[in-house]
């Protein structure tokens, strides 16, 4: 596999470039233990929150490291547990607290919940369901770039059992064949709702399957921010200089239930254990402060400020009005072409 693996440099990342990965891990953390408070405390009656929560919790990293490797100008056609994402492209706490409410000011102006939800502008496309589906439209946006000849790329991320549908293997050879520039970012979380990921392929490795395609794959360490970022950083590259697609294998563990309706009693406590002592947030802050580049009393400081800033969009949020019935085809059809 030697000749097909991704080229990656084991460059040392800028002071800032690591601070700001940090400081949104631990803004996504504590954004989705908020969100995990709220929906295992609120009455059926009157929820604060409209739906679940599908939270990224223990994985974090890979929707961070993805997010700082692209510009604005990329596309970042999502899967549903990238929050840092959102967040990275401009979403604020209180829009996204807006958006798992539903309200008239949320980002979707309440046409939808906080799984399938992007903001305008921000070039994050929503999450499709199923799993997966959102791999095609990442070689849709490639693709018009390539035409367009601009040097724009789309990073796109899916976890390991969307990996076993049919349409990842149509898109992955599509992609080589046109040397389509985006990059396959697998979250492999290992478990697919409460289906470990021994039960879904009878291989170790999914990054395996780049070379079976004809494009360079890597595995990286999914609960290091940093690693993520620096093999993202080398798709992206190889995308940009017209070489095409790359595949990026992220290990890592859903630390949390599939959904906050699910309490995870399938996954053994020994692997539980094992995966929080690798915990991305705590590791990225053990890199920074061997650094002398972060103390306790900065993150202690953040850790207020960000706990400060989500309370406060909480009871914004809380008090927010529900969508106008009036408006539910605004936006729905182009104004450009008005159907009649």
């Amino acid at each position: 596999m030697t000749e097909w693996t991704l080229a990656v440099r084991d460059f040392e990342i800028p002071k800032e470039t690591a601070l700001g990965l940090y400081r949104l891990l631990v803004q996504t953390r504590l954004f989705e233990d908020e969100i995990y408070y709220i929906c295992s405390n609120q009455t059926p009656h009157n929820p604060f929150i409209v739906g679940k929560g599908y939270l990224s919790t223990g994985q974090e990293a890979v929707s961070a490291g993805a997010a700082f490797a692209i510009t604005n100008d990329d596309w970042f056609p999502q899967s549903h547990r990238d929050m840092a994402a959102h967040f990275h492209r401009g979403v604020t706490v209180l829009e996204a607290f807006q958006q798992y409410r539903c309200t008239k000011n949320c980002p979707t102006h309440g046409r939808d919940g906080n799984m399938h939800f992007a903001k305008a502008g921000t070039n994050m496309l929503g999450f499709t369901s199923h799993m997966g589906q959102n791999v095609a439209v990442a070689l849709g946006m490639a693709w018009a770039e390539q035409y367009r000849k601009t040097n724009r790329v789309a990073i796109t991320t899916f976890g390991e059992g969307a990996a076993q549908q049919g349409i990842i293997h149509e898109s992955m050879n599509y992609a080589v064949v046109f040397k389509l520039p985006v990059v396959f970012l697998i979250n492999n979380n290992r478990w697919a709702i409460s289906v470990p990921v021994k039960e879904q392929m009878a291989t170790e490795d999914l990054a395996q399957r780049g070379p079976a395609y004809g494009m360079p794959s890597v595995i990286v360490d999914g609960n290091d921010v940093f690693a993520v970022y620096r093999a993202c950083v080398a798709g992206v590259e190889r995308a940009r200089a017209g070489d095409g697609p790359s595949l990026i294998e992220c290990k890592t563990m859903r630390m949390a239930g599939h959904g906050t309706h699910d309490p995870a009693t399938y996954v053994p406590d020994t692997e539980k254990k094992a995966w929080a002592a690798r915990d991305p947030v705590e590791r990225a802050k053990i890199y920074l402060i061997e650094r002398q580049w972060w103390n306790d009393n900065e993150d202690k400081a953040l850790r207020t400020a960000i706990k400060a800033e989500i309370d406060r969009a909480v009871e914004i949020a809380g008090d927010d009005e529900p969508p106008d019935p009036a408006t539910a085809a605004t936006g729905a059809y182009s104004a450009e072409y008005p159907v009649e």
